[in-house]
């Protein structure tokens, strides 16, 4: 009994000290985009800039017209944004204001691979966003969603293909969507192909699932359903009271993506809140149709079993670490310069993470060695730069394929 006890306590305190630090990282990611906006419309207002005609000659002979070279997109992760998200914050570190043809999307941060690969297809295409019927019946949540008005790439197919970049969960959501261009999952688009991604980059790419999802309350035994006690719980009362209550203004500044469930106050009422804090409804139901479940392993391992790579597309995989084993003993984290000092207890967690031993393993050969992903935030703009030095011709050298 007193044992017992003793673990119940330690989770509990590991619990509430995992939510204050989530919380005040939230607060404080939330609080630097809102003072970052005051401060640019203050000086704007004090300090107008003068309007200045710069001539500059151009070699042509020299120049390749910026039409030609295809685009590149840059796929957020989990709680990740898009441009005009957060005021004049950046998930990418600027990289979308280097140049025009790079293009940041606004997807949902905690809605499902599946969900986030339909809205990036019409986010380029234009359109109203059309999630699938027979998903959308098995999921309970309307089939159509944002619409856009004009796509970013409308002129998008396989003679005009682009490069895509996907940070974290982005980098499975890009799979999908080449895996439905292949299938012709499109309605109306009847000349999709794989072609039309001519490079998919992963940057920390959870490409087989990560434990982390584990650690914040996923249960290990199916890699979907929550612990009745966990940092998801709470971040799952947060996601519904947020779009339950509805503010308008408060969602332009950040959204996490489920409008096509219908979770506002103006439509459910008081009983589908009792409903979606059941479970009954919304992306928390028995479907899991939401970001995590997609990144367990067990989920990853459902969907790469319906993925594949292709021959006329360039793969590219950085992976990133944070962790270093003194003495060859035991993993931790390797110094607090290069991790936030708010998110600090949570990798050495991650660290330490093992898979419960009275749980049989989500395939054979599997190890509980952990590599940690940290924000792709200065790797991005260099990558960036060597496509738009090179370009994809000088970059065949490095061409490798994904392990699914």
């Amino acid at each position: 009994m007193v044992p017992w006890l003793m673990v119940s306590a330690i989770q509990v305190v590991e619990l509430s000290v995992s939510s204050v630090v989530h919380m005040f990282y939230g607060l404080y990611i939330f609080s630097s985009a809102v003072a970052g906006d005051l401060t640019q419309s203050l000086s704007e207002s004090i300090f107008k800039p003068k309007s200045t005609i710069e001539v500059k000659q151009i070699d042509q002979e020299k120049t390749t017209d910026v039409n030609d070279l295809p685009p590149i997109v840059l796929v957020h992760g989990i709680f990740g944004f898009g441009k005009g998200r957060l005021g004049g914050l950046s998930y990418f570190a600027g990289a979308e204001k280097k140049d025009e043809r790079v293009l940041v999307p606004d997807l949902g941060s905690l809605t499902s691979v599946h969900d986030r690969a339909r809205e990036l297809f019409y986010y380029l295409k234009g359109g109203l966003v059309d999630y699938g019927e027979e998903h959308s019946k098995a999921c309970g949540h309307s089939q159509f969603g944002r619409f856009y008005e004009k796509g970013e790439y409308q002129e998008w197919d396989e003679d005009h293909p682009i490069h895509f970049v996907g940070h974290s969960a982005g980098a499975q959501v890009v799979r999908v969507l080449q895996q439905m261009l292949a299938d012709k999952m499109f309605e109306g688009y009847e000349n999709t192909n794989e072609n039309w991604v001519l490079s998919l980059t992963s940057l920390s790419g959870a490409l087989n699932g990560t434990t982390r999802t584990y650690i914040d309350g996923i249960q290990p035994e199916d890699g979907k359903s929550l612990k009745p006690i966990s940092l998801l719980q709470i971040c799952k009362l947060g996601v519904i009271m947020y779009d339950w209550i509805d503010i308008p203004w408060l969602k332009s500044y950040y959204n996490f993506g489920f409008d096509h469930f219908n979770m506002s106050r103006k439509k459910t009422g008081v009983r589908g809140l009792v409903d979606l804090l059941l479970g009954n409804a919304g992306p928390f139901a028995a479907c899991g149709d939401w970001i995590l479940p997609d990144l367990s392993i067990q989920g990853s391992m459902t969907l790469n079993a319906s993925l594949q790579t292709f021959p006329n597309t360039f793969y590219f995989s950085y992976a990133t670490k944070r962790t270093t084993k003194p003495l060859g003993m035991m993993t931790v984290p390797s110094g607090v310069m290069g991790i936030h000092p708010l998110l600090f207890i949570r990798v050495l967690q991650m660290s330490q993470w093992q898979f419960p031993r009275d749980i049989p393993l989500p395939y054979k050969g599997y190890r509980s060695d952990f590599l940690n992903f940290v924000s792709p935030l200065k790797a991005t703009p260099y990558y960036i730069n060597l496509l738009f030095k090179f370009g994809i011709t000088e970059m065949k050298i490095g061409r490798t394929m994904m392990e699914h």
